[in-house]
């Protein structure tokens, strides 16, 4: 049980990382790709960006989608990362909401895009759907090497 208790806590805490840090990454090559620098820096300086906020919520990774990558498993790829980024945008959408409640500001609050109410951007799909794949993947090493 101990083993168990330390495991659970290397992949909050491992999430809690990869997800802010791929988050950082993604909006520095998103603005590079479309060619604006953020903070008045050069587009060249590949400048990223994340919320404080976003650590507890990328740390519900394995709590609610570990369970859910043994009960979807046997599916095919394609449907398993719709189901992940359905999933995704179901959690964005609703700690978005409840920030904006609770702050009076969506820390995101999209305003280009498809977006959703500001909450969710519809056309970060398919980023969204590689980022659940490479999670699947991470997860399942993790549980299966972590000691």
């Amino acid at each position: 049980m101990p083993g168990q208790m330390s495991k659970k806590w290397f992949m909050i805490l491992f999430f809690g990382c990869f997800g802010m840090t791929s988050e950082i990454f993604f909006v520095a090559l998103t603005h590079a790709v479309n060619g604006e620098g953020i903070y008045n820096e050069p587009v060249w300086s590949l400048t990223g960006k994340t919320y404080v906020w976003m650590f507890p919520i990328y740390t519900l990774i394995p709590l609610i989608a570990g369970p859910l990558f043994q009960k979807v498993g046997s599916l095919h790829a394609i449907l398993r990362v719709l189901i992940y980024t359905t999933l995704i945008f179901t959690v964005e959408f609703t700690s978005g909401f409840l920030l904006d409640q609770l702050t009076g500001k969506c820390p995101w609050e999209y305003t280009t895009g498809w977006h959703v109410m500001g909450y969710i951007r519809l056309d970060f799909t398919p980023a969204w759907m590689f980022f659940s794949f490479i999670v699947e993947w991470l997860y399942k090493l993790i549980d299966r090497r972590f000691i």
